[in-house]
């Protein structure tokens, strides 16, 4: 079992960066593949971005490559969302997710456990 908290969500302009930090509990934290979802006003929950247990393996969704970094620092128990050229659409509440050993698929049923969240408002 872990504990996700995400931080460093905000209100931020079009064409602006934001980083998202999600804080683990545990001592297990290199066990799990960890990624970030967002969930819009009136919209499912979709896939963002997802790194491999050891950071050496990354992927995210076409609407954010080039944008968008995920990281992390396993020493740290800590997982990073680095977001550069932010735009309206971005705007949405972010959810830290952890899954035990490797995360395959982007469907949020596949996760093992969830942080709150924390939103995101960009304006135009």
């Amino acid at each position: 079992q872990v504990q996700l908290v995400e931080s460093g969500g905000g209100l931020v302009q079009a064409g602006g960066s934001l980083r998202l930090s999600c804080a683990a509990s545990g001592r297990s934290f290199s066990a799990y593949a960890m990624g970030w979802f967002r969930q819009a006003p009136g919209k499912e929950r979709e896939f963002v971005a997802r790194i491999s247990n050891s950071g050496g393996i990354t992927g995210s969704a076409d609407s954010v490559k080039g944008r968008f970094t995920i990281s992390r620092d396993n020493n740290k128990n800590t997982m990073l969302l680095q977001m550069n050229n932010l735009k309206p659409e971005d705007t949405a509440v972010y959810y830290c997710a952890a899954r035990l050993g490797v995360m395959t698929t982007t469907r949020p049923s596949d996760i093992d456990y969830w942080g709150k969240g924390t939103l995101v408002t960009v304006s135009s």
